[in-house]
């Protein structure tokens, strides 16, 4: 998963996109990175940089990204490690002295055969990342047509999953797949237009929440404050097939992505989870930070008091999308602790938004055991995740997602608990406004486009983004 951010035809756009990453901070933590266009000179300005986005950014970094247009990343691949020369945006500079500057966030899903195609054709690729590819699309389209023929000549080759942010000579072009697998929104200030993954980045910059960019369209943005207008590249009957862990986990709980309230939806999981399978237990508690929401909406159906037994230690990164599972395990021992008085003796209902390795939950189940407490009853909010997802979530292969390797009660045994129940996925669908608008790939199997056939952990051997 990546963060993206664009801003045009405003003073200071390279602080407002530095501050608008700050807001997509979740969706990325290994690289962050902006280029601003500065109308003055003709010139497009770069930094990235490994880290987070405050580590990344100094007074005198924004200083130097002079424009009224900037666009941001924030990336995380999944998979390989995290490399300078993968950090985006990338800038480039091609036919007619264009220079064109790239942010993207999913998969693609033939990245591997693209790759090796353009490879024969004399393309160099500088990086790893499958949104370079795009980069080498669009410079062999752009032969006789202008930028936007030439993105969308891009798109037309490409699969899986995509939402694009580019710059090229200051004007932005906002692109999403024809599926729509991951969020990308319109917001506006004043004259200004922007775009990011998710609306709780226009919170933080005053912005007013427009609409999102629709499956299969293209947003053009030009430099003044009358040149936008929009486009559709993809057939009408492409089913839109949105990331339904969007909702379950992986965006903010303060956004709006998919024409849904991700707080509201988390909370309706939780309760649709305990109709589906009440707790003998004393209390609701969550298991932080992502079981908080889904909690809130299992206590207020069940009656239970929620408590908070697990305190978690937010100076400690997300344990889901540390690349090492050394990293991983260290993360699980040092990000939580349990308050001792909410256990002993207690039988508790602890709820997360989903089990894939078991690894993190087993270590705190153990503990609690250890302290004292008298049954352990855990709630999912999500179905079993059994398949990987090829579309930008870290989903590893079957042979380490813990549901595919062992049934309910087999899983409830290994990791100690009294009792264990997913979602189910008509539940999940329902705590939705339009179900049939989703992928779950990763709980039937069932994957909207052509995927790779190996079974191995990524698709391709190359990072994707």
């Amino acid at each position: 998963m990546c963060g993206i951010i664009g801003i045009t035809d405003t003073e200071e756009a390279a602080r407002l996109a530095y501050f608008g990453l700050y807001a997509l901070q979740h969706r990325g933590q290994e690289s962050s990175g902006i280029v601003s266009w500065d109308e003055h000179s003709g010139i497009a300005h770069q930094h990235t940089g490994m880290g987070l986005v405050p580590e990344v950014f100094s007074e005198d970094d924004l200083r130097h990204l002079a424009g009224r247009t900037a666009i941001g990343h924030v990336r995380y691949s999944t998979a390989g490690k995290p490399l300078i020369r993968n950090a985006q945006p990338l800038l480039v500079r091609i036919k007619g002295g264009v220079q064109l500057a790239l942010a993207h966030n999913g998969n693609l899903t033939n990245a591997r055969e693209l790759r090796r195609m353009l490879e024969d054709e004399g393309c160099i690729f500088q990086t790893t990342s499958d949104s370079e590819i795009f980069v080498h699309l669009i410079a062999k389209a752009l032969q006789g047509s202008d930028i936007a023929q030439a993105i969308i000549s891009a798109c037309s080759r490409v699969e899986g999953a995509y939402s694009l942010i580019i710059m090229a000579d200051g004007t932005l072009f906002a692109v999403r797949d024809p599926h729509g697998f991951h969020p990308l929104s319109i917001g506006k200030t004043g004259h200004s237009l922007l775009f990011a993954s998710e609306s709780c980045a226009f919170d933080l910059l005053e912005a007013d929440y427009v609409r999102e960019v629709r499956p299969g369209e293209m947003i053009i943005a030009g430099p003044g404050r009358h040149d936008c207008r929009s486009m559709f590249f993809a057939p009408a009957n492409v089913p839109v097939r949105q990331c339904i862990f969007e909702l379950v986990y992986f965006a903010r709980p303060d956004s709006c992505i998919f024409g849904e309230d991700v707080y509201q939806c988390r909370k309706l999981m939780g309760k649709i989870m305990m109709r589906e399978a009440m707790a003998d237990a004393e209390c609701v508690i969550p298991f932080p930070d992502s079981g908080v929401y889904a909690s809130l909406g299992a206590a207020q159906e069940s009656g239970l008091p929620y408590e908070h037994a697990l305190i978690r230690n937010h100076y400690v990164g997300r344990t889901f999308i540390q690349p090492s599972q050394n990293m991983r395990q260290y993360s699980v021992r040092v990000k939580i602790n349990p308050v001792r008085s909410m256990i002993r003796g207690k039988s508790l209902c602890v709820v997360d938004d989903s089990i894939v390795r078991g690894t993190t939950i087993r270590t705190r189940v153990a503990k609690l055991r250890e302290m004292g407490a008298k049954a352990v009853h855990f709630r999912v909010s999500s179905p079993p995740v059994k398949h990987p997802c090829f579309y930008g979530i870290d989903f590893p292969s079957p042979a380490e997602l813990i549901a595919t390797q062992m049934n309910e009660q087999q899983i409830a045994d290994m990791l100690g608990l009294d009792s264990l129940h997913y979602l189910s996925l008509d539940g999940l669908l329902s705590s939705v406004s339009e179900p049939d608008h989703y992928c779950t790939a990763c709980f039937t199997g069932e994957y909207p486009t052509r995927v790779p056939a190996s079974s191995c952990r990524h698709p391709g051997n190359i990072l994707q983004d």
